[in-house]
């Protein structure tokens, strides 16, 4: 039976500790498994996290073993190497993949029947190793994608336009990595076409803004890493928000990795597109108008994938 209040961490590492206090602090669980290569490693995170409960609410964080997994409601899988300055996600494939190798089979001979939330980088490529290798229904294997990816778009263009993010509507889509995609094309705040809006603003230099922004969403991640050497922060609020968009079947639209199956003449490639997600994982694609330009761009994005894909056989 599957246990919604129930969530099991593998990887305790920046983001996967970060993430788990995230979720500690929501009291959305009420209990918290944390699994890592380094025992003492998920022992310590498990110990320090759990101080923290006396001003939460009541729930038990501890360090599991995989025999968590059996009953457990969401499954989320940070492990792997880190990502290091100057270095792409992409360049973390073969790593991780072998990391992941080791991982999965674990959770698919524990009849894990719950949602399993890839978070590691590169992570659409690892939620397409995820599913192959769970044999779970790929609505059940989900990567975070370009969550993280739209809340920094949305950031940057409040900022911009001086509003709340929470009236602007924007994805960013493809990969979670280098070639993303910003569409532009649908983008409105509280549906007001993006570049009517930035107008009543006194914005006017449309083209020269919409580049500068998708740079600085493109480049957040690596100037964070130049500074401080990791990000997890920003991941862990993405991730926390997946998982209570899943416990409370809440029916969200989400930019999560999700395998492509015709959609915009792209099949057989995981990829973020905005997604009905709950508790039983992807409900189904969201169609959003995109542009020409757009399209090319993602279908670019969708090679750029399916090439580190076939270059890292999972025989």
């Amino acid at each position: 039976m599957v246990n919604y209040n129930k969530v099991v961490m593998i990887g305790c590492g920046f983001v996967g500790s970060a993430t788990v206090f995230s979720l500690m602090e929501s009291g959305l669980f009420t209990e918290i498994a944390m699994i890592d290569a380094d025992m003492a490693k998920a022992e310590g995170e498990a110990m320090d996290i759990s101080h923290g409960i006396p001003f939460a609410k009541q729930m038990r964080v501890y360090a599991g073993s995989y025999e968590d997994v059996r009953d457990a409601g969401i499954v989320i899988i940070t492990a792997g190497a880190n990502q290091k300055p100057d270095e792409t996600r992409l360049d973390l494939i073969h790593k991780n993949v072998g990391i992941f190798k080791t991982i999965i089979p674990e959770i698919a001979s524990r009849d894990f029947q719950g949602i399993l939330l890839v978070v590691a980088n590169p992570v659409d490529i690892l939620t397409n190793v995820a599913q192959k290798l769970s044999g779970l229904p790929e609505n059940r294997v989900i990567g975070s994608g370009t969550v993280l990816d739209t809340a920094r778009l949305k950031y940057r263009l409040s900022q911009h336009l001086g509003v709340n993010s929470s009236a602007i509507h924007a994805f960013i889509i493809g990969e979670h990595g280098d070639s993303e995609v910003v569409a532009w094309n649908c983008a409105n705040v509280s549906g007001v076409p993006l570049n009517e809006f930035c107008e009543l603003r006194g914005h006017f230099q449309h083209d020269k803004s919409t580049r500068e922004i998708a740079q600085d969403v493109k480049n957040s991640a690596y100037d964070i890493i130049q500074r401080k050497h990791a990000t997890y922060y920003g991941v862990a609020m993405a991730v926390r928000s997946i998982c209570e968009v899943i416990v409370r079947n809440d029916k969200s639209i989400l930019p999560v990795s999700t395998r492509m199956h015709g959609e915009y003449g792209i099949d057989d490639v995981v990829l973020s597109m905005p997604c009905v997600v709950g508790r039983d994982g992807i409900e189904t694609k969201v169609p959003i108008h995109l542009n020409e330009e757009e399209i090319r761009a993602l279908h670019s994005s969708a090679e750029i994938l399916k090439e580190m894909m076939d270059s890292e056989p999972l025989e």
